[in-house]
Parts: structure tokens; sequence; C-alpha cells
């Protein structure tokens, strides 16, 4: 596929870079995490919200590469523009708000989390608004 534009191309890498980052993080997680917070309670808990981490940042990467092949094959849009900006807010504070609390008890740490959620479900109302705005003008 030949990029179109620069942002479609831009989404799509760092949308990939992201995805590459979450399989480090799961592996971290699966191999290493576990000796690293063995003295801290509720470690069940701490590894299984880790892992909730790491699947909403690596299904979120996904959706930054889907605006990126979108941005690309129909041209950027301010709708999809907002859409990558709230996913990656809400990677940093949903994914990385749970990476954080992991490795600490802070309850401004946790109060992020569901900022980043909300983000999410912004970024997916924006693409979502976008495809419903493109059926209406074909």
């Amino acid at each position: 596929m030949e990029f179109q534009n620069r942002v479609g191309a831009g989404w799509i890498a760092f949308g990939a870079m992201l995805a590459g980052l979450a399989v480090i993080l799961g592996a971290i997680g699966a191999h290493g995490l576990a000796n690293m917070i063995q003295e801290m309670p509720d470690i069940q808990k701490r590894l299984a919200n880790w892992e909730t981490g790491v699947h909403y940042q690596m299904a979120h990467s996904l959706g930054l590469i889907l605006i990126g092949v979108l941005a690309t094959l129909y041209g950027p849009s301010r709708l999809l523009s907002a859409a990558a900006w709230l996913f990656l807010l809400g990677i940093l504070l949903f994914s990385g708000g749970l990476y954080a609390w992991v490795f600490t008890d802070s309850g401004p740490v946790v109060a992020v989390v569901p900022l980043g959620g909300l983000a999410f479900i912004m970024g997916w109302a924006c693409i979502a608004t976008r495809a419903l705005i493109a059926m209406r003008s074909k």
C-alpha cells in the first residue's frame, strides 16, 4: 500500500510501535513481573491489572493503525485525528495507570484509569461518527 499522506503513515507507525511495546510488556508480565512484586499484597490482582493494561494497549494500538489506514484511504479528518489522540491519551491514562498501580497503591494513579477508559470510548465514537458521515455523503 502506498501511503497517500504523512498523517496516516504516522499513526500507522506510532500504533505499530505501541503494539510492539505491548508485546514486550506482556512478556514482562508473563515471565518476570511476579518476581518483581512478590513482596506486595494482592499479587494476583496486580498481575491481572497488568494483563488488562497490556490487552487495552494492544487493542488501541491496533485502533491507531486502523485510523492511519482510514486516513490514508479517505484522507485525514478532524474526527480521525481526534480519535487517534484520544486513543493515545487512553493508553497513557488507562494502561499507564494500571501499570503504575501494580507498583504503587497510589490513589491518584488509580483515579486516572477511568479517564483513560472514557478517552477510549470517545475515540471509538469519533470513528463511528466519521463513518456515519461518510455513509450519508454517498
